[in-house]
């Protein structure tokens, strides 16, 4: 699915400082910059709420068609920095960079693992090393994650950037070689799969069992004290 396009008002910021910074976190609003195309940076200040809805979820590559109170123009944006309190999980501050709808740009975009892997129902374990890979594209045709397949993978198998798939118009940035994921072996992995031959080597090593003859024989004559010719 290609970005979507989010309405987002802001307000020019005209002052600044980190008191000034904590007083209108304390408004429920964040500060933030519009930044790009050569021109200068703008400050500007805006609602919480409205900033969490434009860009939560699978919104981050949205194109942000922002809005400053009283003027006519919009200009397109995308996320492009945001800091969040460490314990609170609060937005502190935006930076958002203005961008051209036909010329392409750069984003990062989660990695969704589709199919089923053999290795995982045989007791391995999923190891996902990246979750995330740089893309380049239009604007509006940045896909929200990029699939990677593991059909068919068994334990110790593994999958590259080079694996993926990208949309048409969509180039992948990230070094082909780089490992995306890989199914581990656990113990129960290994396990399952050589049980069998464990036991066959058991059997190899050990003495022939006896057999239901052997263990129904009973004690000969002699043994059982026959009487003696009279």
């Amino acid at each position: 699915m290609a970005s979507e396009r989010q309405r987002l008002e802001v307000t020019k910021r005209e002052t600044f400082g980190s008191r000034v910074s904590r007083r209108i976190r304390s408004q429920g609003l964040i500060p933030g910059v519009l930044y790009g195309s050569g021109e200068p940076a703008e400050p500007f200040v805006v609602a919480e709420r409205e900033l969490r809805q434009a860009i939560s979820g699978d919104n981050l590559n949205a194109i942000l068609d922002v809005h400053f109170e009283g003027d006519d123009e919009l200009r397109q944006a995308v996320l492009r920095d945001h800091q969040v309190h460490p314990t609170r999980s609060r937005l502190l501050h935006i930076d958002l960079q203005t961008v051209h709808l036909d010329q392409p740009i750069e984003a990062s975009v989660p990695i969704h693992p589709v199919g089923e892997a053999p290795g995982l129902t045989r007791g391995g374990l999923l190891n996902v090393i990246l979750r995330e890979v740089r893309i380049e594209g239009l604007p509006m045709e940045l896909p929200e994650s990029i699939e990677v397949d593991i059909t068919g993978m068994e334990v110790g198998g593994s999958r590259h950037i080079g694996d993926l798939v990208p949309p048409e118009g969509i180039t992948i940035l990230d070094d082909p070689g780089d490992t995306v994921l890989t199914i581990s072996v656990t113990r129960i992995a290994i396990v399952d799969e050589g049980e069998e031959a464990v036991a066959e080597e058991e059997l190899s090593e050990g003495e022939e069992p006896p057999t239901d003859a052997a263990e129904g024989e009973g004690p000969t004559d002699a043994a059982a004290g026959a009487p003696a010719d009279e």
